[in-house]
């Protein structure tokens, strides 16, 4: 059965509801920035709203306190929704390296039979499958440098980077935030800031409202804002809890305020905050104001619900810009051939000198109580060369896998039976005798070179 897209995916992220919506490998951290956040406004909606509804009676306005605080809680739990069940801008991986991009190595060896041979020898040069690791483009009317990517096996386009936590080329990749469980990037930026940025309202929304209420607290008691606080402890830390959140998503509103400002990425202000380049990017405050909040949103460039298409395996890319010479290849590959019917060679004439030393004991053995001059005249008569049957091999080099042979004993052998007569004859016939079945015992290995 056919498999979806985000059923196969390489990178780190959650899916939930059949790939509809994708979350970062730290998802649950979101379930924490949940309880930060609903959790003050209960208390606030419960133990303040709930009590000044009576201190604004006309037009019904201590309900409109309540509602507002609601309505906008629930504005600001969208937003962080939109943030992190949203595809930041993962740009798709390559299922294999771009090979208009191979470069040839000079430096690069390959492995030949054991050897190291150089790829550039002869002249010639090899693709190495390796990848510059940067190239220039042109953005703006000037040069910016972009990096490969080893892990997608792609280009990063500008403003692009990969994130190690969510293993994915995000395009203009701003940070990851771990209170969303997501990657902050092209598509997902606005929601960041709107969220970040709405938080920091409500925190402000709850702490007035609080503090308003020990307010109205000291003058129906006519007491001193101590005795209020006793009165309503609930507004006390609330107003507190919102004090230090403050300090968090303002501060973190007022940096991306500047960051969008200047046309800047949380990654680039760190990364490039002491090279002091130019920011080829900024087209002006309010240019980059529009950029962010009035351009239309990219789509996402994966369909996670897709069916994967099955793709044949593809071979290695081979050397096609040149030729491995054959002494870069350690010769004639018949040479190895060659070489190895020598070592065949070498082999029976051994076993055949066994064989001849076996015979020669025998006969002495046997003739032990004839003349003794006998034996020393059947060796004469043989002579050094004709101390072992001539042995040939037609082999025939019908294939490269495949070799056969027929072994027999040269004609020459057998002419030298008439050579002695009477006792010798006997003698040398018992020897060629012995020989011949001799030759069937070879090892298989011998014999079937």
């Amino acid at each position: 059965m056919a498999k979806r897209v985000y059923e196969v995916w390489k990178g780190s992220n959650k899916f939930i509801l059949g790939g509809r919506l994708i979350f970062g490998p730290d998802a649950k951290s979101l379930l924490v920035t949940l309880l930060l956040i609903i959790a003050p406004v209960v208390i606030f909606c419960v133990f303040v709203a709930w009590h000044l509804r009576h201190e604004f009676s006309s037009y019904n306005a201590g309900y409109a306190i309540l509602v507002v605080a609601i309505v906008f809680t629930i504005y600001v739990l969208v937003l962080l929704f939109l943030t992190s069940a949203r595809d930041p801008g993962i740009i798709p991986r390559n299922a294999h390296p771009p090979e208009e991009e191979f470069r040839y190595d000079p430096s690069v060896s390959i492995d030949v039979g054991g050897r190291q041979v150089a790829a550039n020898a002869g002249g010639r040069q090899t693709p190495s499958l390796q990848f510059p690791r940067t190239k220039e483009v042109m953005v703006n009317g000037l040069p910016v440098r972009v990096k490969y990517c080893d892990t997608c096996m792609l280009y990063r386009p500008p403003r692009c980077s990969h994130c190690s936590i969510c293993n994915n080329c995000v395009e203009r990749f701003d940070h990851h935030c771990p209170w969303v469980g997501q990657c902050i990037g092209q598509c997902n930026y606005r929601y960041f800031f709107l969220f970040v940025s709405s938080a920091t309202l409500l925190c402000i929304y709850v702490f007035s409202l609080s503090a308003l209420y020990i307010k109205i607290l000291m003058d129906d008691y006519h007491g001193t804002v101590w005795k209020a606080m006793k009165e309503s402890p609930a507004s006390v830390i609330l107003m507190a809890y919102c004090f230090i959140s403050l300090w968090f998503v303002g501060g973190l509103t007022g940096f991306h305020l500047y960051l969008i400002g200047t046309n800047q990425t949380t990654y680039e202000n760190f990364r490039y905050r002491a090279d002091n380049r130019i920011n080829v990017y900024n087209r002006g405050c309010l240019n980059n104001f529009l950029e962010v909040f009035c351009t239309e949103l990219k789509p996402s460039r994966n369909n996670f619900r897709a069916f994967v298409e099955e793709e044949l395996q593809r071979p290695p890319p081979l050397p096609t810009a040149r030729e491995i010479e054959p002494d870069e290849l350690g010769g004639d590959p018949r040479s190895k051939v060659e070489d190895d019917l020598d070592i065949g060679e070498d082999l029976l004439k051994i076993s055949q000198r066994r064989n001849i030393e076996e015979i020669d004991e025998d006969i002495r053995s046997r003739g032990s109580n004839g003349p003794p001059h006998n034996t020393s005249e059947v060796d004469s008569a043989l002579g050094s060369d004709h101390r072992a049957p001539t042995i040939r091999s037609d082999a025939r080099h019908s294939s490269w896998g495949r070799r056969s042979g027929s072994w027999e004993i040269a004609p020459e052998v057998i002419g030298n039976t008439n050579v002695t007569e009477g006792w010798e004859g006997n003698a040398i016939d018992q020897k060629l005798a012995i020989m011949s079945r001799g030759l069937n015992v070879f090892p298989s290995g011998v014999k079937h070179i």
